[in-house]
């Protein structure tokens, strides 16, 4: 009886264990749930993300949670881009330093030479050195003989502005106009002395480190652009002739739109033939270079009127002495940009011709920057005519001085 009643009890005490083990159960599996989550959404040690700086061998890559580590990750990608970014901009920097560099270096180089083969120095580079190089838009280089007394008379009173105007021209609108001679085989000599006592009166010349002479062209215009680029800090370098008319304020818009192209090389674009018979005008002694007879020139601008932008006027100061010298200044010229990254830039508005021509243009409204005959390659019988083209297809005085560049 009471093994049976024990047995009952044992039978109601079994039930009220299985109670308390249900409950033991249910608290023990929530605290196990509760660690088994925490240990889940644990985020990850510092030390186990990669820092963006840090290198980290393929396969070696630490593992948190399977959850988290897409977030890191593309946090990760996100600081790599940036760093890339900002070393582009680092090398960005760089590269423009280093030419900046060059260029200082190509200007202390000419001023040198200059001093030590006794070439007079500008006033302006003497200024600029102690307070700093100003900022101008172009220099107009025009390239003229010891003959062409009168050519430049009638440039100064046509199209270049004189005197104050020439300084208000430098001074607002960032316009360098120079006469661009060397000296005699004899320095010093009567030549010499009267192209001084010019610059005395009108001091509008840039005298350079040059022998003058018809078949020296390449070279004087070498020298032109790596004494300018010393000299005055511009945005372009322009050679035109003594018989030549040019519309500046015309000019100029045109070169201020190139100004953010870093390597510009701007005229009017030709490829004549390569002329192999000597006598004939514009022979060219090295034409064997060229390819076979009745070849062409690779393509350059005719050399009335054309510019360069500083990277090439520097290029052409640092490299000088080894850039080769063909018998017409302008072949030489372009082949001296051949293989380099330069953009060529044909443009008409530099080679319009004399009235009529440039004068319907105007009328067009369409003005040229320079005009000129090609039979003569100038204007014919400049030292007259010149006042024909000026007055029928000159931009005005006004044009000039309300122009923004």
């Amino acid at each position: 009886m009471s093994w049976r009643r024990g047995s009952g009890g044992g039978g109601g005490g079994d039930g009220g264990v299985s109670r308390r083990w249900a409950v033991l159960l249910c608290v023990g599996s929530f605290c196990l749930g509760l660690l088994f989550t925490n240990r889940m959404w644990t985020l990850p040690e510092a030390t186990e993300i990669a820092r963006p700086n840090a290198k980290v061998e393929e396969g070696n890559m630490p593992v948190a949670g399977e959850c988290g580590s897409k977030k890191v990750q593309e946090k990760q990608d996100y600081r790599d881009i940036l760093q890339v970014q900002d070393t582009h901009h680092d090398v960005q920097s760089l590269d423009k330093t280093i030419a900046s560099l060059e260029t200082e270096l190509s200007a202390a180089r000419s001023l040198q030479e200059s001093l030590l083969n006794g070439a007079p120095v500008a006033e302006e580079f003497k200024v600029s050195e102690s307070i700093g190089r100003r900022k101008y838009l172009m220099v107009i280089g025009i390239n003229t003989a010891f003959s062409s007394r009168k050519r430049r008379d009638s440039i100064r009173y046509t199209w270049m502005p004189q005197g104050e105007k020439r300084k208000k021209l430098e001074e607002e609108k960032g316009i360098i106009i120079r006469f661009v001679i060397g000296h005699s085989a004899i320095s010093g000599g009567i030549v010499d002395r009267a192209i001084e006592a010019e610059d005395r009166k009108h001091g509008d010349f840039m005298r350079i480190d040059h022998v003058e002479g018809y078949l020296a062209l390449s070279g004087k215009t070498k020298t032109y652009f790596a004494t300018a680029v010393s000299l005055w800090d511009a945005d372009f370098y322009v050679k035109v002739d003594d018989d030549v008319h040019v519309n500046i304020a015309t000019l100029g818009q045109i070169l201020s739109r190139l100004a953010l192209k870093p390597r510009v090389y701007i005229g009017c674009m030709k490829s004549g033939p390569v002329l192999s018979e000597k006598g004939v005008r514009y022979y060219e002694p090295e034409h064997w270079k060229f390819g076979e007879s009745g070849n062409k020139y690779f393509r350059h601008a005719t050399g009335q009127l054309y510019a360069i932008s500083k990277d090439l006027a520097t290029y052409i100061s640092i490299n000088k002495h080894i850039l080769h010298k063909y018998i017409n200044e302008d072949v030489s010229l372009g082949s001296w940009f051949i293989g380099l990254d330069v953009e060529h830039i044909d443009d008409k508005r530099l080679c319009c011709g004399t009235p009529p021509d440039c004068e319907w243009k105007a009328q067009a409204g369409n003005i040229c920057a320079a005009s000129f005959d090609w039979r003569c390659s100038g204007i014919c019988n400049s030292e007259g005519r010149i006042w024909e083209v000026h007055n029928k297809c000159a931009e005005g005085e006004k044009a000039l001085w309300n122009a923004t560049f």
